[in-house]
């Protein structure tokens, strides 16, 4: 099978490793910004306040969180706004685009157990199935889980029985997508442009924040990975591709762990662009929270907490920013749709 048809399959099966609620942070495979500080929804939150006084969006608007998991971010972002400007959780609207049922079950969950039945949340199986004028659109490490072709030359990858990886003459349409996005190795994303097309058909008008790890330029070379037990396996080192001193092999990890790559912006822009979604801002996860204001939410909170709490949230809040860490493998990008 093609590997896009093997990607999916890893991730979406019904018995796949997203089909099943899993922990993310220290219990899961790997840590998120959303798991290491509140203070990531807190900015987004800053973002969103400032998008409805300068007029953009009307105070009526949906804030719509794409995968959201237990529903953590989408929480905080509710959290803050309670903190910032309060009235206007009295006119804005909350939803969760998210196509797993146990997901929504704790994400619902959450929700009453963190504001009772105060805040209203709606969920959509798939941007198909939302029609809003409006909306301020948010999502964190969603592209990276786009199923993707990996691609060398004119050939692109299969998996055959017994996770035998092999490269076959490149289809017609792997093709010409390589040729357009100009990309001879590496992973070549199948679902920017659909859901480029969704968003668009979705919504009127909107203002789209998204954070994930990637550059802006292609890079040439593999960056498939898998992660088990906050430990990163380079993909082709898990098979009989390449030799390896690795004592596990794919079959061992096989819907059991998150498969991933790093997202090509470049791709993921161009993808918009065609639908007349414009690029607003592209910037390190850490240049994008300062100018969301994380650095005077926290100094609001030193100057209303204790010193132990605020000391507290102020390392997990490093995490966010910290070039060592976070601050400059993820990238921030926003993006625009104006009717």
């Amino acid at each position: 099978m093609r590997f896009s048809q093997f990607f999916n399959s890893w991730l979406y099966d019904s018995d796949g490793y997203y089909a099943k609620f899993r922990a993310i942070g220290k219990g899961g495979d790997f840590y998120t910004s959303v798991s290491s500080s509140m203070f990531f929804g807190g900015s987004v939150a800053n973002r969103f306040i400032k998008v409805i006084e300068s007029g953009f969006l009307p105070q009526d608007t949906t804030i719509v969180e794409i995968g959201a998991h237990q529903g953590y971010m989408l929480a905080d972002v509710v959290q803050f706004i309670y903190t910032l400007k309060p009235e206007l959780l009295n006119s804005v609207n909350f939803a969760i685009v998210e196509p797993f049922s146990e997901n929504v079950k704790a994400q619902i969950e959450y929700f009453k157990q963190s504001f009772g039945s105060k805040i209203k949340l709606k969920h959509y199986n798939s941007l198909k199935q939302l029609s809003l004028k409006s909306a301020f659109v948010i999502s964190n490490e969603i592209f990276d889980a786009f199923a993707c072709e990996i691609i060398k030359d004119d050939k692109m990858l299969h998996v055959e029985d017994n996770f035998k990886l092999i490269f076959k003459p490149m289809s017609e349409d792997i093709k010409k997508l390589s040729t357009n996005q100009n990309i001879d190795k590496g992973e070549l994303c199948i679902g920017f442009e659909e859901f480029g097309k969704d968003l668009k058909n979705a919504i009127d008008k909107f203002e789209f924040v998204s954070f994930d790890y990637g550059e802006l330029q292609k890079r040439e070379d593999f960056s498939i990975r898998v992660y088990h037990k906050h430990k990163s396996y380079p993909f082709f080192e898990l098979s009989d591709f390449v030799e390896s001193d690795l004592d596990i092999k794919i079959r061992d990890l096989y819907k059991k762990s998150d498969i991933t790559y790093d997202v090509n912006f470049s791709h993921l822009i161009d993808s918009f662009k065609k639908e007349g979604i414009k690029l607003e801002s592209f910037k390190t996860q850490l240049a994008m929270l300062v100018d969301f204001g994380i650095i005077e939410l926290l100094d609001m909170l030193r100057i209303n907490a204790t010193k132990d709490v605020y000391i507290s949230e102020l390392n997990r809040a490093k995490v966010l920013i910290d070039p060592s860490f976070l601050g400059e493998r993820f990238k921030g990008i926003i993006f625009r749709r104006e009717i």
